[in-house]
């Protein structure tokens, strides 16, 4: 949100929902220190009439940050700030070979499903040939028991059985496959895109629907030009961040 435009024209341009953008807002005010620790926030009444919304978002916007721990409200006196934001972009995902094979950063993989043979209908190669049937494996990440990711991992069937059970509770899948006796891998690409959690995904990572998450998509060509691996995954906006070298 721009200093100075329309709080609830710059509202009405996204699709997240108003509440999550006013707390994310709010939240930028407290770390930045127009509201510092220890000062009282602006009341309801003021909040509605600067943002031009309802009584109930400000109240839901306020919601989250009193979960998160930001501030307290005082029957009678109002609300305060009682501590700065924490910060929360630890994940960071890399952008070169090196760094998809080993993400900087610890976590515990979670196995929810492993489906064979599955025909994923929505699997289209652009530049390669399809495998006859691809392995599903869903992964949630978590780091000190908070999910941060999920990932939809389809694996060439053919594979499965030279992946061990070790390695899929444990390694990126580019590591998987790159480890894989007898596999090369000839191209690899990955696209970021930024959107809005969908119900499953909110209750998966346990964050309010509609939340900004990323969607990062990856796909492998071994050296036969046969499309063996294709991941959606999904990381929480708060913790994530994406980075590109440069030189």
């Amino acid at each position: 949100m721009n200093p100075g435009s329309n709080i609830a024209e710059d509202l009405s341009r996204s699709a997240v929902s108003r509440y999550i953008q006013l707390a994310a807002l709010f939240r930028e005010r407290i770390k930045a220190g127009k509201w510092p620790v220890g000062a009282r926030m602006p009341t309801l009444e003021e909040l509605v009439t600067e943002c031009g919304v309802a009584r109930a978002t400000i109240r839901q916007a306020m919601d989250l940050l009193a979960d998160e721990g930001l501030i307290e409200r005082h029957r009678a006196k109002g609300t305060f700030v009682i501590r700065q934001p924490q910060e929360a972009l630890w994940c960071s995902v890399g952008t070169d070979w090196s760094g998809l094979l080993r993400p900087n950063y610890d976590s515990d993989m979670e196995l929810l499903s492993d489906e064979a043979d599955d025909p994923a209908p929505h699997i289209v190669p652009r530049h390669a040939s399809r495998a006859p049937a691809y392995r599903h494996l869903r992964r949630l990440h978590s780091r000190d028991g908070a999910p941060f990711m999920i990932a939809d991992v389809y694996i060439a069937e053919t594979l499965r059985s030279r992946i061990d059970d070790e390695a899929v509770h444990s390694k990126t899948a580019l590591r998987m496959l790159a480890e894989t006796p007898g596999v090369t891998i000839r191209s690899a690409t990955q696209i970021l895109t930024i959107g809005a959690a969908d119900p499953f995904t909110a209750s998966l990572l346990q964050i309010p629907l509609s939340a900004p998450v990323g969607h990062l998509h990856r796909e492998a060509i071994d050296a036969n030009g046969e499309l063996i691996l294709w991941v959606d995954s999904t990381y929480r906006g708060d913790v994530v961040r994406f980075e590109v070298k440069l030189r």
